[in-house]
This record gives structure tokens, C-alpha cells and sequence, in this order.
């Protein structure tokens, strides 16, 4: 699996932060350098799927080319600029046949609607001559362009550079989820949120750990993934899972900044914005468990599609759920009139920096849980 160079880091230095305009030696530079994991991993992630990468899977061209419709859908201008630009380095756009349509088409619609996916869509994908490999690196792709660009405009806002939307501000309320009481597979599925432990089930074959070098099951054995068919499925591109692994660690797994409840709180937020039952069960009990607030984060839970997810919250919750679900909205709608409560309520540029970080990967990971399998309930 790949290593984060050994050559100087400069957090300020990092595509994030130059896309930001994050300047040296400012709060939001020494945030990204206490962070130091994620703001690495983070980039690494970048350089794996775009730079290292294997090219019979899926060419430059076309994985700047999904980047780039990405970066559309999400409204994202910066990211858009900046990956035509790169896709035109690359020979500009791939050849327009069945397969690239069908994954744009695919792309397009787990960056916008990542809850809408069915598996039959990855069956459609197949029939267009998409590999399993070639699907789920497809799939990380839009994950990770999704997380980039709100990781991007959340620094931004946090910098006073981010631009005010041109319809002015919005509210963000809760999003649909699946109510289908089955799986594929004919398991019980749940048909609402939920603090309980549930299980997922892939669309597409894990991985074989018979397949694995030596160093890939280390890793995988040392993250507990090796029992998991999420990150089984994960580890058909073993380099952005250890990097997407090492980002998630640097997000959530740190001292100082926001308390840990609360960026598990902003995980569930953003989870309830996507649609996603299994991300949320896991971090609204995490988020319960560490605060003690077992009634808020149930009321959470059971806000209805389109009604407003601060609803009852205490003043300091409120203005991070607002803040968070702005953030996760496709295309984000958070402003500077959503960071101001939370600076009047006393958060760090540390605390602030980790409610975006938070924020930004379930951006992500909610699109791989979506889109590749679903939960089921256990026992």
C-alpha cells in the first residue's frame, strides 16, 4: 500500500489549501497542521486516484473526466476550473462511447442523489463493460471529489473567501431515505433511522483475501477490516482505502479541537441529509454514547424528510446541525451567516476546522455506503 512521502510537509502547500486560498501562518494553516494526519492522507487520497494510478482500470482521461462532472453537480467552481484543466493536460475528454456515457450518467447521479442508486444500476454498469475493480474505483472517485469540495468550501467559508450563493441562503432540511422493507437478498432491511447495530450487505463481490500481499493484509488486519464485507469491497483499490482509513483516523480519532460527540453528531447530520440509514446507526450511537444525550440524538434520528433537523436542539447543537447540514447539501449551501452563530457560541478555528472535516467525509463515505450495498437488520 502506498506511504506519504518522506519529503517536507506543508500543510499550506496542499491542493485543499491552495484551492482555498489558505494562507501561511494563519489560524486555519495551523489547523490543517495539527490535523496533520488528515491534511496528509487527505492528499494522499488525491495523488493515489489521480496521479499514481492504474491506468488499465481506468485512464487519466476518464477519472478527470468523472472528476470534472462531479465537481459540476456539486455547483462547485473552483473544482470545476480545476479539473478541466487537468483533464485537458490529460488529452482532454475520452472517447465517447457506451461504457464512458454509462459512467458519467452513473457518476452524475451519486454525486447528486447517491440514495436513489440501486443495484441494478451496478448491474447496468457491468453490461456497459465496467469491471468490479473499475466500478468501485469509479464509485471513490465521486466519494472523494464529493468530500473534496465541501472540505474546500468549508475552509474557504472559515477564510472569509468562500463567494455568497447567488439565490442568497437556504434551508437544508432532512432528506429521504429507502424504505423498502427487503434487501436484494431478501434480508429484513430497516425502514427508518436507528441507534442499533446494523449489518451491510455488498452489491459487488469483496475482495478474495487470498489476493492480498503481505502488506495489504497487515493493514487491513490492523484497521479490522478483514471481517468486513464494506471494506473488503474497498480493498479492490487497497491504496485509497489505507489513505481514505488514515484520513477518517485523522478526522474523528483526535485530541483537542470539537469534542468527539460532536463530529459525530455532524456525521449523523450529514447522513440524514443523504439518506444514509447505516452510516447514521453507527455514528448517532457513537454520538450518544460519548455525550450522554441519548433524547437529542434520537430526535435527530427521527426527523421526517423535508422537516427541519435543529428542531428542539440546544443553542450550541442547533447552530452545528444547521451548520452541517448546509455543508452536506448538494450543491453545499452553508455561508458566513452559518458560521457566525457558531463563533458567537465560542468555537475555535480548531473546533470549527473539525465540524467541516467531519462534515466533508461523510460526504464521502455516505456515497460508497449507498451506492455499493445496503443494511440489514441483524438477528
Amino acid at each position: 500500500m502506498s506511504e506519504p512521502s518522506d519529503s517536507p510537509f506543508r500543510p499550506e502547500a496542499t491542493l485543499a489549501a491552495r484551492l482555498a486560498g489558505i494562507m501561511a501562518d494563519s489560524p486555519l494553516a495551523a489547523a490543517l497542521a495539527t490535523r496533520d494526519e488528515a491534511t496528509r492522507h487527505a492528499e494522499a487520497s488525491y495523488q493515489v486516484l489521480f496521479e499514481t494510478v492504474d491506468s488499465e482500470r481506468l485512464s487519466p482521461a476518464e477519472r478527470f473526466a468523472i472528476a470534472l462532472a462531479t465537481a459540476e453537480v456539486h455547483e462547485d467552481t473552483v473544482l470545476t476550473a480545476y479539473y478541466r484543466e487537468r483533464l485537458d493536460e490529460a488529452g482532454g475528454d475520452p472517447t465517447i462511447d457506451a461504457r464512458h456515457e454509462a459512467a458519467l450518467r452513473h457518476a452524475k447521479r451519486v454525486a447528486a442523489t447517491p440514495v436513489r442508486i440501486e443495484a441494478t444500476d451496478l448491474r447496468a454498469l457491468e453490461t456497459a463493460g465496467w469491471s468490479a475493480d473499475a466500478i468501485l474505483t469509479l464509485a471513490q472517485i465521486v466519494a472523494y471529489v464529493s468530500f473534496q469540495s465541501r472540505f474546500i468550501q468549508g475552509l474557504a467559508l472559515l477564510a472569509g473567501k468562500a463567494p455568497a450563493p447567488a439565490l442568497g441562503p437556504k434551508r437544508i432540511l432532512a432528506g429521504v431515505w429507502h424504505t423498502s422493507p427487503r434487501t436484494v437478498t431478501g434480508k429484513p432491511a430497516p425502514t427508518a433511522f436507528t441507534r442499533d447495530e446494523l449489518g451491510w450487505e455488498p452489491w459487488l463481490p469483496p475482495r478474495d483475501p487470498a489476493t492480498l500481499s503481505a502488506a495489504e493484509r497487515s493493514q487491513l488486519e490492523k484497521a479490522g477490516h478483514l471481517k468486513s464485507d464494506y471494506f473488503m469491497l474497498l480493498a479492490r483499490d487497497a491504496p485509497v482505502l489505507d489513505h481514505r482509513t488514515r484520513t477518517d483516523k485523522g478526522i474523528f480519532y483526535t485530541h483537542g479541537g470539537l469534542a468527539r460527540a460532536e463530529r459525530e453528531l455532524a456525521a449523523t447530520v450529514a447522513s440524514k441529509v443523504n439518506g444514509c440509514i447505516y452510516c447514521a446507526s453507527v455514528h448517532a450511537r457513537k454520538a450518544a454514547q460519548l455525550s450522554g444525550e441519548t433524547a437529542p440524538v434520537d430526535a435527530l434520528l427521527a426527523v421526517a424528510p423535508g422537516e427541519d433537523l435543529a428542531a428542539g436542539q440546544s443553542a450550541r447543537w442547533a447552530a452545528e446541525i444547521r451548520f452541517a447540514a448546509q455543508l452536506a447539501a448538494t450543491p453545499s449551501a452553508a455561508t458566513a451567516e452559518h458560521v457566525a452563530p457558531l463563533r458567537a457560541l465560542g468555537l475555535s478555528e480548531l473546533e470549527l476546522f473539525d465540524l467541516v472535516g467531519a462534515v466533508a467525509f461523510f460526504s464521502w463515505a455516505n456515497r460508497l455506503m449507498l451506492t455499493l450495498g445496503e443494511p440489514f437488520l441483524k438477528g
